[in-house]
């Protein structure tokens, strides 16, 4: 299984649906493949956060700061509203 073959059958793996006949080469590809057991990683602490719906506090400032940034990366690009 290449890589590519991989993320196309990421979702269906990561949502725990059976996937019997590519299961195998799936876990051998994910045991010798440190970029794809990233990225599964990343995906399954990022559905594990979401399923658990508990809100992450922002640090003081950091809200009115991002927002500044957006509004001026949205200006330089697309000009003022």
């Amino acid at each position: 299984m290449t890589c590519e073959e991989l993320l196309k059958a990421l979702n269906d793996y990561v949502d725990g649906q059976e996937l019997t006949e590519i299961c195998d080469e799936f876990a051998e590809h994910l045991a010798g493949c440190n970029p794809c057991q990233v990225v599964v990683d990343n995906i399954r602490q990022t559905i594990s956060l979401y399923r658990a719906g508990q809100p992450y506090s922002m640090p003081t400032g950091f809200q009115e700061r991002l927002q500044l940034s957006l509004k001026q990366k949205w200006a330089e690009k697309f000009g003022s509203t």
